[in-house]
């Protein structure tokens, strides 16, 4: 059955092309105020690492920015949908354990080339050209999928809220983030994932408070509570406890965890953006970082799911649903559907314009996180590194801009080609960790244990491709006996697929060790990575580049100093994270799995609001912190922009002080290391560090 748009095409296009020029101008003029009065030159430097000075907030508020795509929102409402309150659970402890175990990788990247650009750098200075050639192409795989799923997903919502032709909305979404990116650079993105966090936690409180709260067909969770004892008895689901929706036990559940943790593997640890983050991070905010992030974006898939997949089943015997007196099909479920048309129906037009919102911001915040990844990518890991390895900054820049544009023209036009073959967001979803997770363990070996020798590197990741697919494929000709898009996209070819791309390195890397023999490697040429030349855009813009943002070179007791910073944090992280994956994965979930029990009312009313709880923490800690502790820079600029307007103090002067403040080791946008003196200590190898 056809269900109407409950908006007209007008907003459609108005949202997709207002709100995305409407960034564009702000960070044109964000760009200019901190050009002005905070001596940011944008060079190659900055467009790619944003002068590695951002802090913690700002770090962790781009982590949950980055790590909401589509999907987050729109896929974790599906599993909710189909499995009940184990769905949200299991989505989002099965991509939150990712970023807490990435912290350790972002400190030990830091730590060991603190000039990189990308982590496709690190593996040419340990390996060379063959295993930088495979991993570039794994690296660039996570970009395109994940950049895939990200407008495949958007403009079906879009198109379905708004009767916006998919194919305009899939080549209209990514424009305003082309400008802003090519403007702003990473600094940009990292400003517009702030803003772009804090409007979509506001919109998912407003959808949990309206369905728990407010909503005279739910407004509460006793109501929601007995609407799911129906739903279950109406149409139980099968291979869940009692056919229960209001427990863990569930089995195709489980599966959809198992999958779901591989396939997020890959696109972190994989996905040159959160290497970006990480190198944009100050040294003493790359943990802390990573770490806020991870557990503020655990509540966003939860509780959105949790709200929206429970109201959908809830509300779709009522004919306020969109799909009423049917059920949703499992195509529409599949395309992402259910929270937007549960949003319909607990919030009318409103909840329409509300989902229209999330879905624009988290596809366009992860989609220009993706388009730096890509650019610094072939910018220095092609360009640079095999065409010209003397290019200027301003020539570094000139490719950047190139790459931007010319990737984000690739994706629209492969997701028209998916479009037309049938292919969601769903398969997606499931399809990637096939694809890329066999590169996983051999990536994060790279920065973490001397003995991966280069073929074991280079050769791991192929052949675990090769089983992975033969896995994923035998078992969907031995499940249904075909390899259509149904059948390849069910759960058990999935997780075959999946748990052998991540697992057969384990197997693969010992016996590549045996037949090469094992490495010793003293993690040298790591920190031999330059940085761009960026002389020439500063000489033409009239300034002197140390005294940039970023632009400053470390000193030797500044680089002291920072290593035992990072080592210090190293030792942190490990302990921290691998504590917090335990707890997410085994201590919360399982006992609940294992006794198959079912939620009372009680317990259902608690579960809520400690997701609510949650949120609320989330906006604090990603929304307003950041805030927080960059006041200082805020109020300095805005007295600096008052001051200049009313004629007070001359621009120059302005920027002296803001510089003087830089010497003196507090930078207008970051924390640098303070130019301290201390003894040279020993790096690992033994020796004392230059």
């Amino acid at each position: 059955m056809a269900v109407g748009t409950p908006l007209d095409q007008g907003v459609g296009y108005g949202i997709v092309l207002g709100l995305g020029f409407g960034f564009a101008l702000g960070m044109i003029l964000v760009t200019f105020i901190l050009k002005r009065y905070n001596s940011e030159l944008q060079t190659s430097e900055m467009f790619t690492t944003a002068g590695r000075t951002v802090k913690s907030g700002l770090v962790g508020s781009a982590v949950v920015s980055s790590w909401t795509w589509a999907a987050t929102l729109l896929q974790s409402s599906g599993v909710c949908y189909r499995y009940g309150v184990s769905g949200p659970f299991w989505y989002a402890s099965g991509a939150t354990v990712q970023i807490l175990l990435f912290a350790t990788l972002a400190i030990e990247l830091k730590r060991r080339a603190p000039n990189a650009h990308t982590f496709l750098e690190v593996i040419k200075a340990r390996y060379g050209t063959v295993a930088h050639i495979v991993f570039m192409v794994f690296g660039l795989a996570t970009n395109i999928l994940v950049s895939l799923m990200l407008v495949v997903g958007g403009s079906a919502t879009v198109s379905a809220l708004t009767g916006m032709h998919t194919i305009a909305a899939i080549y209209l979404l990514p424009v305003g983030v082309i400008a802003y990116t090519l403007v702003g650079g990473l600094k940009a993105t990292i400003l517009t994932d702030w803003i772009h966090t804090f409007i979509l936690l506001i919109i998912i409180i407003i959808f949990s408070l309206t369905a728990y709260a407010s909503s005279d067909r739910l407004g509460s969770p006793s109501a929601v509570y007995d609407l799911l004892v129906e739903a279950a008895f109406n149409h139980p689901v099968e291979g869940n406890a009692q056919g229960s929706y209001l427990t863990m036990r569930s089995k195709e559940g489980a599966i959809f965890f198992v999958i779901n943790i591989v396939g997020n593997f890959g696109t972190v640890f994989l996905d040159n953006g959160y290497y970006n983050k990480a190198i944009a991070a100050s040294p003493v905010h790359a943990l802390p970082g990573y770490i806020l992030g991870g557990l503020s974006w655990f509540a966003i898939p939860w509780l959105t799911a949790t709200t929206m997949g429970l109201s959908a089943l809830a509300l779709e015997g009522t004919p306020a649903f969109p799909t009423y007196p049917n059920r949703m099909s499992e195509a529409d479920v599949s395309a992402g559907l259910v929270l937007p048309y549960a949003a319909v129906a607990l919030l009318g037009k409103g909840g329409a314009v509300a989902t229209l919102l999330i879905v624009f911001m988290a596809v366009t915040s992860a989609t220009s996180s993706e388009l730096i990844a890509v650019s610094s990518i072939f910018t220095y890991d092609l360009y640079r590194t095999y065409f010209k390895p003397d290019a200027s900054g301003r020539r570094l820049i000139y490719m950047s801009h190139v790459i931007v544009v010319a990737y984000a023209l690739f994706i629209s036009t492969f997701s028209v080609g998916l479009y037309y073959a049938g292919v969601s967001m769903g398969y997606l979803y499931l399809m990637m960790g096939c694809i890329i997770s066999s590169a996983v363990i051999p990536a994060t070996l790279t920065l973490v244990w001397k003995g991966q020798n280069k073929w074991a590197a280079a050769l791991s990741p192929i052949f675990g491709l090769a089983f992975a697919l033969i896995a994923w494929l035998v078992t969907a000709r031995k499940e249904c006996g075909a390899l259509d898009v149904t059948c390849t996209g069910s759960n058990n070819p999935m997780l075959a697929g999946n748990v052998v791309a991540l697992l057969s390195p384990l197997i693969l890397i010992p016996i590549f060790t045996l037949i090469f023999g094992m490495d010793n490697y003293d993690w040298k040429t790591m920190m031999a990575i330059r940085r761009g030349d960026d002389h020439d855009l500063a000489a033409t813009a009239g300034v002197d580049l140390e005294q940039t943002v970023g632009g400053h070179e470390e000193t030797t007791n500044e680089f002291v100093e920072e290593q035992s910073k990072l080592m210090r944090a190293s030792k942190i992280s490990k302990w921290t994270t691998v504590g917090l994956t335990l707890a997410f994965l085994v201590v919360w979930p399982f006992p609940m799995y294992g006794s198959s029990y079912v939620f009372s009312k009680p317990f259902f009313t608690g579960w809520v609001t400690v997701g609510i709880i949650w949120i609320f923490c989330s906006l604090g800690a990603v929304g307003l912190f950041p805030v927080f502790e960059g006041r200082m820079t805020l109020v300095r600029t805005f007295k600096a922009i008052a001051l200049d307007l009313a004629g007070k103090r001359h621009v120059k002067a302005i920027r002296a002080e803001n510089e003087n403040m830089a010497i003196e080791g507090k930078t207008a946008s970051g924390a640098e290391t303070p130019r301290t003196v201390k003894e040279p200590v020993k790096t690992e190898t033994g020796e004392k560090a230059d």
